[in-house]
């Protein structure tokens, strides 16, 4: 399913897609085209990319290809999602202590499509931070490795 989604290669192109993508969510999905978990998230991402064309611009970005990022996030866990607007890294509030990324995949096309147009509507209204829609059952959990404390 990865192949309906554009496809993030280098830096330069991650860049470009941060500085260039206006007034709409961008939506980068760090992991591995081969993970089962990512072609999971790809296949909900591609199905929800129509209907989400006027609020959010969706991207995959190989791990392997952005290593420069993948620290800059902290992306650990694969798939990992990252969300900007304008510019603006947008950090949303999961209930968990990492308010920076989505950590695995969305368990409905429905809840991403809530968190898409939460985002939204914050970064519209200038917020930098929003609060998740989506039900706490259906966000993974995940243990945050600290190293070097």
């Amino acid at each position: 399913m990865s192949f309906l989604l554009p496809k993030l290669t280098s830096k330069k192109e991650v860049d470009q897609a941060i500085k260039c993508t206006a007034e709409k969510v961008l939506v980068l999905r760090f992991g591995r085209d081969e993970d089962p978990v990512c072609l999971q998230l790809d296949d909900i991402l591609s199905k929800t990319a129509p209907d989400l064309s006027k609020m959010a611009a969706i991207y995959l970005v190989d791990v392997a290809d952005t290593p420069v990022y993948t620290q800059y996030f902290d992306i650990s866990y694969i798939p990992s999602t990252v969300f900007f607007f304008n510019g603006q890294h947008m950090k949303v509030d999961y209930g968990s202590p990492d308010h920076t990324k989505f950590v695995g995949s969305f368990k409905t096309k429905q809840d991403f499509i809530d968190l898409i147009e939460v985002i939204y509507r914050g970064a519209m209204r200038g917020k930098l931070i929003v609060q998740s829609p989506i039900d706490p059952k259906n966000i993974p959990k995940y243990d945050l490795l600290y190293q070097d404390i």
